[in-house]
Formats: structure tokens, sequence, C-alpha cells
């Protein structure tokens, strides 16, 4: 058996269609703080708009990283920071530190 997971092909649209819903889903719970979203899986919405933006290059298209996390916040990164981000703890941080290291 292989380390690496078999990923079966998802019709474009299908996964458009479930990245749309984690993305409505992110935006509708901002008590999922990122540095939560961090420790646990290693990614945060800030990680979804910097590979959208990645994407977008990728394809050719100019698709900044502020505009691309306005895609994904619902609205300006400052102001969602401002409205929702909380002081990060020592054991938050350390968590993300330990997560972020699985994803080398």
């Amino acid at each position: 058996m292989s380390d690496s997971p078999i990923m079966p092909e998802i019709d474009d649209a299908v996964a458009a269609a479930a990245f749309r819903r984690l993305v409505s889903h992110l935006r509708h719970r901002t008590d999922a703080q990122n540095i939560d979203l961090m420790g646990l899986s290693g990614f945060c919405r800030n990680c979804l708009s910097d590979w959208i933006s990645e994407a977008s290059a990728d394809q050719d298209i100019n698709l900044p990283k502020e505009e691309a996390r306005a895609a994904i916040y619902g609205m300006p990164y400052a102001e969602w920071k401002e409205r929702y981000q909380e002081e990060a703890t020592p054991e938050q941080l350390q968590r993300m530190k330990d997560s972020i290291a699985k994803n080398a």
C-alpha cells in the first residue's frame, strides 16, 4: 500500500461547488480562528487565498493576494482582522508551529 493517497478524478464543476461551499462556511464561521485552523490542519483562510492567487497566475490571470484574500474573507483582510481576529496564545502558536512542520 502506498503512502500517498489516491486522488480520484473530480469534475471541475463539482470541485468548484465544493470549494465555494467551503469558502461560504469559513465566512460564516468567523469564530474559527486562523491560528486554530493552522494548528489543526496546517492551513487557514490565508493559505486558501494564497493558493487561489498562485493558481490564477498558473492560468495567466492576475489575481493579487489582497484581492484573493477579499474573495475568501468576503471583505478586505484588514477589516476581517479588525472585526474577528483574536490575539494568539503561546499554546496556539506552538500548535501551529507543530502542525506546519507536518506539511513538509
